[in-house]
């Protein structure tokens, strides 16, 4: 099923961001819909989004089945997820099989031993029931040939599960197995007669018309959708990470390794804020820093790079020089009311940066396309040379002196317990 969810997700075009806002959407309307999400709902979510309604049904399934549910919890689910007729098909053959068994039961018994006999007819009124609610069944139909044929599957129902009861229970025939097809012809007619009725009356009866409901429910998703995106805002990632830091702190002192760490970390988050940056997170030697504009992610990236020359030479107790990569994109990112873009954790802007660091020659910059058209001067203000991560392509900004080679040596260091 996920490999499924996955092939889709790639044939429609749909990103994780898209796949999250659908996912969102579907669970406020949801919410708002007293836990209900019935198709009118999965259309609307469909309509809203782009996306397939199939995929948005799957999706929603998926979602289901990942909640920890009862069993009636998790039947219930599954029923919502599949299509409108088939639900009423489905409804039509289980109110069939009960009002045929029901029926069936009740003379059943009344053939038992006297002290077994009653004259209550329970079984039957449940069997009255049963119909009542197939007829119901029916008359929720949205459209003609779905009530016809769920009218002629409950009485071609009724009729042949009365018979296999009645061979069951060891009752006598009351079937004519002649009037099978006669019987779902007048079954399919009454549903015919059902659907008309009730779309005629239906706003009389205090039910709602499908059209109208799915039309709210749009104008509902809207209001969602606008509300949504009240946060959303175009943001600029700036990825910096550690080339080979693992092994650096293998050779090196503890106490050398925090302080020289420790003034990295500075370092960046002073040069990222002189750009108008900030520390957005860290991950192990790896920091991110979001900008408002790919202007300021790039000058502030070069600035590093340059400065983490002055930073070996001076304040870099390990013995071996730091060479650092860096990854920039820009993409929508949502953020909660008061836009503290710390809160983002699961953008797609944020992983490409990171892939796009991870594909820089040590000592570069990867700029993704989308944020080097927001460059000023382009591709010519950043390199000629290329880089693709997560089918995302990038420029390549290397220092003029070339390989990060050219770094000053720092093998015999000061150390912490030096006078100086």
């Amino acid at each position: 099923m996920d490999l499924e969810i996955q092939q889709t997700e790639s044939e429609i075009g749909l990103t994780d961001d898209g796949v999250e806002q659908m996912l969102i959407l579907a669970e406020r309307l949801r919410e708002a819909n007293g836990g209900e999400l019935d198709e009118s709902a999965i259309l609307a979510v469909a309509e809203a989004t782009g996306a397939p309604i199939e995929y948005v049904r799957l999706a929603v399934k998926m979602r289901s089945e990942k909640e920890k549910k009862s069993f009636l919890a998790n039947l219930r689910s599954q029923y919502r997820t599949l299509e409108p007729h088939t639900r009423r098909y489905l409804l039509s053959g289980a109110a069939a099989a009960s009002a045929a068994m029901l029926s069936t039961a009740d003379e059943g018994i009344s053939q038992m031993p006297w002290h077994f006999r009653y004259d209550y007819g329970i079984f039957t009124m449940l069997a009255t029931l049963c119909g009542i609610l197939g007829i119901y069944n029916v008359f929720l139909a949205r459209d003609s040939k779905t009530a016809c044929m769920s009218g002629g599957l409950l009485t071609g129902g009724i009729f042949l599960m009365r018979a296999v009861f009645e061979m069951i229970f060891r009752v006598p025939a009351h079937v004519e197995t002649m009037l099978f097809l006669p019987v779902i012809a007048a079954g399919a007619a009454g549903g015919y007669g059902i659907f008309q009725f009730g779309q005629k009356y239906r706003g009389r009866l205090g039910l709602k018309d499908p059209v109208k409901e799915r039309q709210d429910l749009l104008k509902q998703l809207n209001r969602l959708q606008t509300k949504l995106s009240s946060g959303m805002q175009y943001m600029t990632f700036l990825s910096v990470d550690i080339v080979g830091s693992t092994r650096m702190k293998e050779t090196s002192d503890p106490l050398s390794v925090e302080y020289t760490f420790n003034e990295y970390h500075e370092f960046v988050t002073r040069i990222a804020q002189k750009y108008g940056g900030r520390l957005h997170s860290t991950a192990g030697d790896g920091l991110t820093c979001a900008f408002e504009h790919p202007q300021h992610a790039f000058a502030a990236a070069k600035n590093i790079q340059a400065g983490i020359f002055e930073l070996n030479m001076l304040r870099n107790r390990i013995g071996v020089p730091i060479v650092l990569r860096c990854g920039i994109h820009v993409g929508p990112v949502m953020t909660p009311e008061g836009g503290d873009v710390k809160s983002v954790n699961f953008a797609h802007v944020i992983d490409i940066a990171a892939h796009l660091q991870k594909a820089a020659p040590p000592g570069g910059i990867a700029v993704s396309d989308s944020a080097v058209a927001q460059i000023a001067g382009g591709a010519t203000s950043v390199g000629v040379q290329r880089v693709e991560a997560q089918d995302i392509g990038a420029m390549v900004w290397l220092p003029k002196s070339g390989a990060p080679s050219g770094y000053p040596s720092v093998s015999s260091p000061p150390r912490l317990s030096d006078p100086s």
